[in-house]
């Protein structure tokens, strides 16, 4: 007893220091930035990055819309073109065509107005004017499609030169400031390289992902847009043949 005596009471003169003594604080946690920070952070080759992200976006959807079959071939305008062309009514095709919006029904109105004005053409110059016009409807839709592969060349390299710029930061940091300074401007700097890099690439890899897929689909409706500009050639062609059959007959009852 005469040991723990002592020690109750020491232990009771440290309680009040030991009250007075201030609590732990918590370590300060990296507070999480948000996706506009990070932007604000990236410095100015951001804004043509984020530009070039809100064009490619407007083209997918620009192109799900317009590079469709409904666009190129219709099996309506299909079978309309057919039964005018047999029955040989080609002001009524023509009227039907310029109706419609497909690219079989701007190809067939080429035809039949050079066919309309120039009834004597023979029918290697109608051929020409259906190909010259299918190849015009085949070149614009490469032309669209062609947008998305140079956005998917063109992001990473400016992602590239937003990462050399930090880079070039960071380098200069490190000579220019000095204590804990120096180490922020260096991850700073290193950040802003990063973000413009991971930036560049979540532009440029969807680009061309769908570039590929809308090439693929063009290529497909071209071969439907070939496929039906044959046939209306081939109709065309059994009725010159017939036109042809029956001049010499003509011909014979003027003599």
């Amino acid at each position: 007893m005469k040991i723990f005596l002592p020690l109750l009471a020491f232990l009771a003169a440290a309680t009040p220091v030991l009250a007075q003594a201030p609590a732990a604080q918590p370590p300060d946690l990296p507070q999480p930035t948000s996706i506009l920070e990070a932007m604000i952070a990236a410095g100015p080759v951001i804004i043509p990055l984020f530009v070039l992200s809100i064009f490619s976006v407007m083209l997918v959807v620009v192109y799900f819309l317009t590079i469709r079959k409904g666009t190129i071939v219709s099996s309506g305008y299909m079978a309309t073109a057919d039964a005018l062309l047999r029955k040989r009514d080609y002001l009524g095709l023509l009227a039907v065509s310029n109706r419609h919006g497909e690219a079989i029904a701007r190809v067939v109105q080429k035809v039949l107005e050079f066919t309309t004005k120039n009834p004597g053409a023979e029918f290697q110059q109608i051929r020409e004017i259906a190909e010259t016009e299918g190849t015009r409807v085949a070149s614009n839709l490469n032309n669209k499609v062609i947008y998305l592969a140079d956005i998917g060349m063109l992001a990473p390299l400016i992602g590239l030169l937003g990462t050399v710029i930090g880079i070039i930061r960071s380098f200069g940091a490190l000579g220019a400031e000095q204590g804990t300074a120096k180490y922020a401007a260096l991850s700073a700097g290193i950040s802003e390289a990063l973000i413009n890099t991971s930036a560049g690439l979540a532009i440029g890899i969807p680009a061309l992902i769908f570039y590929a897929f809308f090439r693929g689909r063009a290529q497909r409706l071209i071969s439907d847009l070939e496929s039906a500009v044959t046939h209306v050639l081939a109709l065309l062609s059994l009725q010159y043949n017939k036109r042809v059959e029956r001049m010499p007959a003509l011909l014979e009852d003027e003599f």
